[in-house]
């Protein structure tokens, strides 16, 4: 745990490290979705395959179904929102490294 300098760096603090854990759920969240993509994928194709039907026509129908298009939406939804906390708890790391700055006497933990 860091020494802090005062109530409001602390509570700076704490809230970039909140945030940062809220990214990091929805990087998972991310991960999540892109790996149903590439299963789903990679079960299409061989799928197609046993049917005789070409890769590039089952990497077509893939991508237009609905399971395809809801995996890559959630991907692009949840990336987005880590890249917004991030972008947050980086802002409360900054405001905290200032507050910081100014000086004063540690306090205790």
């Amino acid at each position: 745990m860091p020494i802090f300098y005062n109530d409001e760096e602390r509570r700076a603090w704490n809230l970039a490290e909140s945030l940062a854990e809220q990214a990091e759920e929805s990087m998972r969240e991310a991960e999540d979705a892109l790996e149903t993509w590439k299963t789903g994928k990679e079960m299409n194709r061989l799928r197609c395959i046993r049917k005789g039907i070409s890769e590039s026509d089952a990497e077509i129908r893939w991508s237009a179904s609905t399971t395809a298009k809801n995996a890559i939406t959630n991907n692009g939804f949840y990336v987005g929102l880590a890249t917004m906390y991030y972008g947050a708890a980086s802002a409360h790391y900054s405001r905290a490294l200032y507050l910081r700055s100014l000086g004063g006497r540690p306090m205790a933990a």
